[in-house]
């Protein structure tokens, strides 16, 4: 009788800022070093897994893009876990999260199946912090550590960089979702905040099968810090520091205002600063030849208000504002087949203004009486076009959560919490779960998921609907 837990975590691009994480970080050296801000957003693709314990192992099974799977079985044991972490290889990210988790958290062990991944691997869009949030949200979720993204992206971050990797803290925003969040890095104070979006924005991540050599990038820029030493030196700073956080603040209100045209014609901005400033730092990595051929690529401009690099920049991905959905599905389609890449939808969306629902459950039935003399009118069954047959409760809540609700109340009588707790919360009884198809076992699980999502107020009288509703006006704040 497991609790299974499903769970999806993103990959991450930066839209704006790459660079400046790691410059404000050297404020621990140098004060008059501008805090570094960046804006990322989580990606269309990601790592779907699902969660169960398994007590004193790291189980974990991860399916490739290509279909391959892998899988790893460590004990859970902290010198085993740390041994592997700083072997590298492709587990040692979980491994490393899992010591994380280890030192500040009793929990017992876990089995992740990460059975399907549209995330490509090595393309600039953070899949190995995918892989770490996702172990760190496995033990929160699965164990009920009450963490939050923050506390998540931090536990993912302490995991990876006990491996080979030398990862920043930017890379684990994928903690976030698919919103934009704005991130500035003060020496070691790391803040956060989401971003509204006005309207949808579509935007395409094209893999531009070139080489780029980020060791080399990282070793070239940083030799300006923490404190310049000559012009080219003084010019990176102002780039990553001042002039950065202009750009970031005209981004933040393009966003907020949804104009695809601003942010086409602030990403192009932002590129051309980049090289002009940067680009001659490192020119053997940043010239990138296949990035400005296709920024430059008159089919390309005519299908999109313009784009620019990403992550560290070079021969990687190149990110591009389109001018419509149709017109990213074009730009998609020539990519590929005149410069053989591989293209990836990225949308920005306004976040959702409805966040909580709430549902009466409280009255008698008197309407459907006598039949609500053996069953409350809300557990009535109802047949879906599926053909499953489920409470009528149960069909409203799943159809509130698939519109985008995030928090549900039910207001129930008062004295009827442990009946409804017990619905959705609790697993049947071992002999009556054993009898279950697999089917309805993973409903069990299923439901039990939704009942997180879930709180019962009670109603103390029944004085009507308005009176049932005004009895969540504190929930609903």
């Amino acid at each position: 009788m497991d609790r299974i837990v499903d769970l999806f975590v993103p990959g991450r691009v930066c839209l704006f800022g790459e660079h400046s994480d790691w410059a404000g970080a050297y404020r621990r050296f140098n004060s008059a070093i501008e805090p570094g801000r960046v804006i990322i957003t989580g990606t269309n693709q990601g790592l779907y897994a699902r969660v169960k314990a398994c007590p004193g192992r790291l189980r974990i099974h991860t399916t490739l893009p290509d279909g391959k799977r892998l899988s790893e079985d460590l004990p859970l044991e902290r010198e085993r876990l740390l041994e592997t972490a700083r072997a590298g290889g492709f587990f040692s990210y979980a491994a490393g999260v899992a010591y994380a988790i280890l030192t500040y958290y009793d929990v017992d062990g876990i089995e992740i199946d990460n059975h399907r991944t549209t995330l490509p691997v090595k393309k600039g869009l953070s899949s190995s912090a995918a892989l770490c949030v996702l172990v760190a949200r496995a033990f929160n979720r699965l164990y009920d550590l009450k963490l939050t993204p923050r506390a998540e992206m931090e536990a993912a971050y302490q995991g990876e960089i006990l491996t080979p990797s030398r990862c920043g803290r930017m890379d684990q925003g994928c903690a976030y979702g698919q919103v934009p969040v704005l991130m500035t890095f003060d020496g070691d104070l790391l803040q956060t905040s989401r971003l509204s979006v006005g309207r949808h924005i579509p935007l395409l991540v094209a893999d531009l099968k070139g080489h780029k050599d980020t060791i080399r990038i990282l070793a070239d820029l940083t030799r300006a810090y923490p404190f310049p030493v000559d012009e080219a030196s003084r010019r990176v700073h102002a780039a990553l520091g001042p002039l950065n956080a202009a750009l970031i603040e005209r981004a933040v209100a393009v966003l907020r205002d949804g104009d695809a045209a601003g942010l086409g014609a602030l990403m192009t901005e932002a590129q051309r600063h980049f090289d002009e400033v940067l680009m001659p730092v490192c020119p053997s990595e940043l010239t990138a030849p296949r990035l400005h051929a296709v920024l430059a690529d008159e089919r390309v401009r005519a299908l999109s208000y313009g784009g620019k690099g990403v992550g560290s920049q070079g021969d990687g991905c190149v990110q591009l504002v389109a001018r419509g959905d149709d017109e990213r599905r074009q730009l998609a389609a020539y990519l590929e087949a005149t410069w053989g890449m591989e293209c990836y939808d990225l949308d920005l969306e306004p976040p959702r203004l409805v966040r909580k629902a709430i549902i009466p459950a409280a009255g008698f039935g008197t309407r459907m009486f006598p039949a609500t003399k053996a069953v409350k009118k809300e557990m009535l069954p109802l047949v879906t076009p599926a053909g499953e047959c489920k409470p009528i409760l149960l069909a409203i809540v799943e159809e509130a959560l698939e519109a985008g609700i995030e928090e549900i109340a039910i207001i129930v009588r008062a004295g009827d919490e442990p009946f409804y707790e017990h619905f959705f919360r609790d697993l049947p009884a071992p002999e009556h779960y054993r009898k279950l198809s697999e089917k309805a076992r993973q409903a069990c699980h299923d439901l039990a998921e939704i009942g997180r999502r879930i709180t019962f107020i009670p109603q103390r009288e029944q004085l009507g609907f308005g009176h049932a509703v005004y009895c969540a006006r504190d929930w609903v704040g």
